[in-house]
């Protein structure tokens, strides 16, 4: 299983977006030709449609309405397992934050890389590599 950051997300929906075509390309190599699930918080998917719809990012973002379906087809997809936060995982984001001394710009990757982990994911997309490796994940990039 591989997991999905909110970045990957949006390189793979926001067309302008650099990174798209090869946002797409490691979604074919990674998970669909390899048929691999992808890992899917909800809290990736709160923050893809923050991001996603934000006019100051993209000169084109998506409606309200295109992002909630974008969302919900991610969410629905069979090739994703969904990963919810859960008691353990919440003790190992709080234990991550203080054993790596993180600040408060850090709580939600933590979080999610903790929910990650506790699902037993340890492959993780993103294009904030470094946020992740730190928590001993192996994060390939677009």
């Amino acid at each position: 299983m591989i997991g999905a950051d909110t970045t990957f997300l949006v390189e793979l929906e926001i067309q302008e977006h650099p990174a798209h075509t090869s946002a797409r390309a490691l979604l074919q190599r990674e998970v669909l030709a390899a048929r691999v699930p992808m890992a899917l918080a909800p809290q990736v998917l709160a923050e893809f449609i923050h991001v996603a719809t934000d006019p100051r990012r993209f000169q084109r973002p998506l409606t309200m309405a295109e992002a909630i379906a974008k969302a919900r087809f991610w969410w629905t997809a069979a090739e994703v397992h969904q990963v919810f936060p859960a008691a353990n995982s919440t003790l190992r984001t709080l234990d991550w934050l203080q054993q790596f001394q993180l600040g408060r710009k850090r709580i939600l990757d933590t979080q999610l890389a903790a929910s990650l982990w506790h699902a037993g994911v340890r492959r993780l997309v993103s294009s904030n590599p470094d946020d992740f490796r730190i928590f001993g994940f192996e994060v390939p990039t677009p």
